[in-house]
């Protein structure tokens, strides 16, 4: 597998301004002309709700992939719907051979246990590819083990430049 390096996860904000920076780097990357795949979430907007997964939109197509389900299972509280990330990472294992980054939205509860995104993560770190991505808090010891020498960077477009400088291929993110 690739070093861990190429793993950069952006930190320290609450959950939506994270997905909102990770949503804003790859298209900025991608309008500079870097070959960027994968998936960015967008929140449901749903009241009353423990959990904010709502969609995730893969940024090569704009498919949008449900991840949430009306009614939970029986006995929880968490709308997560694997078999819509699922799909979403499906849709993405194909597209990583030939990126320049790939971006996948969250290590979370799914990705912890091998299900959801955690195939495309894989993938991407065998075929040596840049991955960003965010890590739940709750998770953020699975992932470290997944990926220990993984770079920790904030929302900030100064902090991940430096990270894609030294990791990416020639496209630079100036417009960060």
């Amino acid at each position: 597998m690739a070093e861990a390096a190429a793993i950069c996860v952006v930190s320290g904000a609450e959950g939506s301004a994270i997905q909102e920076f990770i949503a804003a780097t790859a298209a900025a990357l991608r309008t500079a002309g870097a070959n960027v795949v994968g998936v960015v979430g967008e929140e449901h907007g749903l009241p009353d709700r423990s959990c904010s997964a709502g969609f995730l939109v893969d940024i090569a197509s704009g498919t949008r992939f449900a991840m949430y389900r009306d009614v939970p299972e029986p006995g929880r509280t968490c709308h997560i719907d694997a078999e819509g990330v699922e799909a979403a990472c499906a849709t993405v294992l194909p597209q990583i051979a030939g990126s320049d980054l790939v971006v996948l939205n969250k290590f979370g509860k799914l990705e912890a246990a091998g299900q959801g995104l955690w195939p495309a993560l894989a993938a991407a770190r065998d075929a040596g590819k840049p991955v960003l991505l965010a890590v739940s808090r709750r998770h953020a010891e699975a992932f470290g083990s997944a990926a220990p020498g993984a770079v920790v960077v904030a929302p900030d477009g100064a902090a991940f430049a430096r990270w894609w400088d030294e990791t990416g291929p020639a496209q630079r993110c100036d417009t960060l």
